[in-house]
């Protein structure tokens, strides 16, 4: 990649987001490794960071305390941005409804909550590429 990728992760939980921090800065793949992590513990910090910020992924919990993520996610869908980025909700329900209301909201992918490493690298770094490939 030749620009550095740039993830916001939207997560309440101080010990998630630690444990992303963690994870990206270990990464094998260089793309993840070398992303820019911004985070937000809410929605309202999340459409802060979004309208500020150039963001190729957006890591979204669909629990916040202000709301429910796939709000976030249908506005990304519909918003009339240059480069809309690509969305991967994160939740720890694995009912099929919920990742089929998800994939309806607009999320590009979906992530159970608990993850894997390897399965949130691949996860991150198959989206970064995907950002990069599709945009003009």
């Amino acid at each position: 990649m030749s620009e550095q990728g740039r993830v916001l992760l939207v997560e309440d939980e101080e010990l998630n987001r630690v444990l992303v921090r963690a994870i990206l800065a270990r990464a094998p793949d260089p793309d993840v490794r070398g992303a820019a992590l911004a985070e937000a513990a809410t929605l309202a910090d999340a459409r802060q960071a979004l309208a500020h910020d150039r963001v190729d992924v957006v890591l979204l919990d669909l629990n916040l305390p202000d709301g429910n993520g796939l709000s976030l996610a249908s506005e990304l869908a519909t918003a009339q941005r240059v480069e809309r980025p690509e969305v991967v909700a994160l939740t720890a329900s694995v009912l099929p409804q919920e990742r089929a209301a998800a994939m309806a909201a607009g999320c590009d992918g979906f992530l159970d909550k608990p993850y894997a490493a390897a399965d949130l690298v691949r996860v991150i770094g198959t989206h970064l590429r995907r950002h990069r490939t599709d945009q003009p």
